[in-house]
C-alpha cells in the first residue's frame, strides 16, 4: 500500500530521491481516490524497486496542492529527478498506469 506523506517529508521522500516517485494526490471522500487504491497497490508491487508511490492527502497538504495545481482528485503526478514530469487526473487502470509509467521513467 502506498505510504502516505506529508509537506514536512516530501522533499525528501519525493525530491530528493534516486528513484523516481508516483504521488497519487486523493481526498478519503472520493470515490475514484477509492477505485484507484487498488490499481496503485499493484503498479507497487510491479515497480518495486524501481519506482516509489506514495499518498499526499488534499486536505491536510494544502501547500502541496497549491505548489503542483492540484484541482481535482485523484491526481498522480510522477517524479523524477526532482521535477514533476507527468501529470494524470481521474482513475485509471493498471495498464493505463503502466504504459505512463513507462514513457515517464
Amino acid at each position: 500500500m502506498a505510504t502516505r506523506i506529508y509537506t514536512d517529508d516530501f522533499p525528501e521522500k519525493v525530491l530528493n530521491s534516486d528513484v523516481p516517485s508516483v504521488v497519487d494526490f486523493y481526498s478519503d471522500s472520493c470515490i475514484a481516490c477509492k477505485k484507484l487504491a487498488p490499481t496503485l497497490c499493484d503498479i507497487e508491487e510491479e515497480y518495486e524497486g524501481k519506482l516509489n508511490v506514495f499518498k499526499v492527502n488534499t486536505g491536510y497538504d494544502t501547500k502541496l496542492v497549491e505548489e503542483y495545481g492540484i484541482q481535482s482528485n485523484p491526481t498522480l503526478i510522477l517524479f523524477k529527478g526532482g521535477q514533476a514530469v507527468g501529470k494524470q487526473v481521474g482513475a485509471k487502470d493498471f495498464d493505463e498506469l503502466s504504459d505512463w509509467i513507462e514513457e515517464l521513467i
